[in-house]
């Protein structure tokens, strides 16, 4: 494990009601393709919160003004990509009208997906961690 800061990162589990929840997830447009929220570097200057709204404007054109978000459902999952410590911070956030949503150059997909579709395709064991605390506190 690398003792040098870790790579921080933050974004937005957008998800609707359909009438179950779904979760938006975006498929990079680089191997190996795999499917995640939101998401992006914290830039220099920034905290997590900023870069998560940024990064969901960025990625899926989706501004704060067309979320509710849940601030009080959150979590940071913390992994090592390269050799490097990784943290991403993620909130909950629901999508009042998912009219207008394009996709950045770094996407080449994007999928509504109930909480087993996410999990599945999502592939990573902490992702899928994430994504069922979440699916818990927004259904109670």
């Amino acid at each position: 494990m690398s003792s040098s800061s870790p790579v921080r990162a933050a974004g937005l589990v957008v998800f609707r009601f359909a009438p179950a929840i779904e979760f938006l997830l975006l498929q990079a447009s680089y191997p190996p393709h795999h499917w995640t929220p939101p998401k992006g570097h914290v830039d220099p200057g920034e905290d997590e919160w900023t870069a998560a709204l940024r990064e969901t404007k960025e990625e899926a054109n989706i501004d704060k003004e067309q979320l509710a978000i849940r601030e009080d459902v959150h979590k940071t999952l913390a992994y090592e990509v390269k050799g490097k410590q990784k943290t991403v911070k993620y909130w909950a956030a629901q999508l009042k009208n998912p009219d207008g949503m394009t996709l950045s150059h770094e996407h080449q997909n994007w999928k509504w997906c109930s909480l087993d579709e996410a999990i599945k395709i999502a592939d990573y064991v902490e992702m899928g961690e994430l994504l069922r605390e979440f699916h818990a506190k927004l259904t109670a």
